[in-house]
C-alpha cells in the first residue's frame, strides 16, 4: 500500500512555467495583453483554427459562443446527458432550453441518431452541442450532416479534447461546413494543458470577433488598447457583455504548456498503454474504447466494471482504492440525475438507459504526465488486487 495519497490528476508544472509567470509579473502588465494575444495566435496555429479567443474558462467560451450566435429565450439546443453540468448551464444562462439525448455505448458520446430524432420532435432548435467526452471525439460527420439539413449551428465542448483528432483533423481546426461552428477548450488544473483556470474559443473570425466583444463587457476596445502608448481612454459599450477575459498571467502558463504539450501527450499514452496491458486481460473490467478513425486526447482513463463478474459495486471499488491511497473519480453524474434539471424538465433514468447503465459501473483512474512509473504500478496493483479479492459468487462456483 502506498504511504502517500496519489492525486487523481496533478498538473505538470516545471521551472520554465514558473520563470515565464515571474517575467510576466515583472513586466508591468498582468491582465489581458500581449501574452494573451500571443497565446491565442499560438493555440490557433497549433490546432489549425482560423481564429481563437482566450477566456477564463471553457464554460465562458461556450456561453460566449451561444451569445455570439444570438441563441436565447425561446430557442433550444440539443446536447448530451453525459457531461459536466457547465455544458448545460450555459444554455440555461441564455434562457434557452437544453434538449438532452442518450449516448453511444462505446464512447459515451452523444448518439447522432438520437440527435436527429430530438431535432425533428423539438420546436426552436438552433444548435447542437456535442461533447468530446474523455478526449474521444464525438462522431462529427453525422452531426454536421444533421446540422446542415436543419440549418443549425454546432458548438463543440472540447474541454477534454486537446489534442484530439477526428479522421485526421485536429479538434478545433477549421472545417468545411456551411453552418456556424465554434469549439470550446478548457485549461482547468486537471486538463492536458493547464493555465490553472482558463479556456479558449476557436472558430471563424466573423464569429470570434463578436465573441471577443461579449467577453469584455461589450466594450468597443479593451483595457490594453486604452492604456498602452498611443491608446485612447474613450470607449463605447455596444452589448451587455460579460467579464470572461484571460489575463496575461494565465496566458504565460499556457504559452509554455503549449510548447510541452506533445511531450506531455506522449507520456499520457504511455500510461494508457500500461493500463490497457494490465487491465485488458481481466474479464471483470472493461477498458476504454478508441475508434479507428480518431486519436483520443486521453484526458480521462475510464474503467468500467463488469458487475456480473464482481461482488463489489463501483462506489465500494472507489472506496477500496482510496483505502489504498489511490485517488479515483467518476465522470460524470449524468445531467438527468441532477436535482435542478430532473425537476425542471421532468427527466428520469428511463429516458437515458445507456447513460444510466454505464454511469453505474464507471470510474476514472489517475492519469497525468506528472505520474511516475511507480505511481502507475501502484494503481495497477491496487486495481488488480481489488478485482482478485472480489470475485462474484457465480464465477467462484464456476
Amino acid at each position: 500500500m502506498r504511504s502517500e495519497y496519489l492525486n487523481f490528476a496533478p498538473p505538470l508544472i516545471g521551472d520554465e512555467e514558473v520563470a515565464e509567470v515571474v517575467r510576466t509579473l515583472r513586466s508591468g502588465w498582468i491582465t489581458t495583453g500581449e501574452r494573451a494575444h500571443d497565446f491565442e495566435e499560438a493555440f490557433a496555429d497549433y490546432v489549425g483554427a482560423p481564429a481563437a479567443l482566450a477566456v477564463n474558462s471553457a464554460t465562458s467560451a461556450m456561453h460566449l459562443a451561444l451569445a455570439a450566435l444570438g441563441i436565447g429565450e425561446g430557442d433550444a439546443v440539443v446536447s448530451t446527458t453525459m457531461t459536466f453540468t457547465s455544458t448545460i448551464h450555459v444554455i440555461e444562462h441564455q434562457r434557452a432550453r437544453p434538449v438532452l439525448v442518450d449516448v453511444e455505448a462505446d464512447t459515451l458520446n452523444l448518439d447522432p441518431n438520437q440527435v436527429e430524432a430530438a431535432v425533428k420532435r423539438t420546436k426552436g432548435v438552433k444548435a447542437i452541442l456535442p461533447v468530446h467526452l474523455y478526449g474521444h471525439p464525438a462522431d462529427m460527420n453525422p452531426i454536421y450532416e444533421i446540422a446542415h439539413r436543419h440549418g443549425l449551428a454546432v458548438i463543440e465542448d472540447a474541454a477534454h479534447a486537446l489534442p484530439a483528432r477526428y479522421q485526421g483533423r485536429m479538434i478545433g481546426a477549421g472545417v468545411d461546413f456551411d453552418q456556424p461552428n465554434l469549439v470550446s477548450f478548457s485549461f482547468y488544473a486537471t486538463k492536458n494543458l493547464t493555465t490553472g483556470e482558463g479556456g479558449m474559443l476557436t472558430g471563424p473570425p466573423h464569429l470570434i470577433e463578436p465573441a471577443r466583444m461579449w467577453s469584455m463587457h461589450g466594450m468597443s476596445h479593451d483595457a490594453y488598447d486604452r492604456y498602452r502608448s498611443g491608446g485612447s481612454w474613450k470607449y463605447d459599450v455596444v452589448l451587455p457583455g460579460f467579464k470572461y477575459n484571460m489575463p496575461d498571467l494565465q496566458a504565460a502558463l499556457g504559452l509554455v504548456q503549449l510548447k510541452r504539450l506533445n511531450a506531455m501527450q506522449r507520456r499520457r499514452r504511455e500510461i494508457v498503454a500500461r493500463y490497457d496491458d494490465a487491465f485488458g486481460p481481466l474479464q471483470e473490467l472493461e477498458t476504454p474504447y478508441e475508434r479507428p478513425h480518431v486519436e483520443s486526447a486521453w484526458h480521462i482513463y475510464l474503467l468500467r466494471l463488469r458487475r456480473e463478474r464482481l461482488r463489489i459495486n463501483r462506489d465500494s471499488f472507489i472506496a477500496e482504492l482510496k483505502h489504498r491511497n489511490i485517488g479515483a473519480s467518476v465522470h460524470f453524474i449524468p445531467i438527468h440525475q441532477l436535482s435542478y434539471y430532473r425537476h425542471r424538465y421532468g427527466l428520469s433514468p428511463a429516458q437515458f438507459p445507456v447513460a444510466q447503465r454505464e454511469f453505474e459501473r464507471m470510474l476514472s483512474l489517475p492519469l497525468s504526465p506528472a505520474h511516475s512509473d511507480e505511481d502507475v504500478e501502484d494503481v495497477i496493483q491496487a486495481v488488480s488486487e481489488i478485482v482478485r479479492q472480489n470475485p462474484s459468487r457465480m464465477r467462484t462456483v464456476a
